[in-house]
């Protein structure tokens, strides 16, 4: 049993079977629609955002899985928000909102990647990159809500 593992970045939902997936499974022998239609199905959430995704193939018996990787976080927030691209001055264009549930939503998807023992410190570092790309929260500036958090107002939602 030889196992080979394929690494590709897609649009969620929009995976084809040309580039890069098609000439990488071609030679392999495997069917490159399964492959494709098991992406699409996978990646669907992530409508239209790149999206890691990891293809293992067992050569023999020509079986595959297909495991998601993890978006960025300012990847999540723009598919929150309907964003292209963040503020180039942060400080004082804010260029999008979001709710405080949806920023935990994306600390929740974001916790298995990153080092945060907690969903409040998950949640805090979500809230850096919503800085940067000036977001604010609940109509507030990340700074803000970040002051919030440390002083407990937010405390029944992120209790675990």
């Amino acid at each position: 049993m030889v196992m080979q593992t394929l690494n590709f970045i897609v649009n969620g939902g929009k995976a084809t079977g040309g580039p890069p997936i098609g000439p990488a499974l071609g030679p392999l022998g495997i069917n490159t629609m399964q492959v494709v239609a098991k992406i699409n199905e996978e990646t669907a959430e992530y409508d239209g955002l790149p999206v890691p995704v990891e293809v293992t193939i067992d050569t023999d018996t020509k079986g595959f899985t297909v495991a998601v990787g993890m978006l960025t976080t300012f990847a999540l927030i723009s598919q929150v928000t309907g964003i292209k691209k963040g503020s180039s001055t942060p400080n004082t264009d804010l260029v999008a909102d979001m709710s405080f549930a949806d920023l935990i939503g994306i600390a929740k998807k974001k916790r298995p990647g990153i080092y945060a023992k907690t969903l409040k410190s998950a949640t805090s570092e979500v809230l850096g990159s919503c800085h940067s790309a000036g977001v604010t929260v609940d109509g507030r500036p990340a700074g803000e809500v970040q002051e919030a958090i440390r002083a407990g107002e937010y405390d029944s939602q992120l209790a675990e």
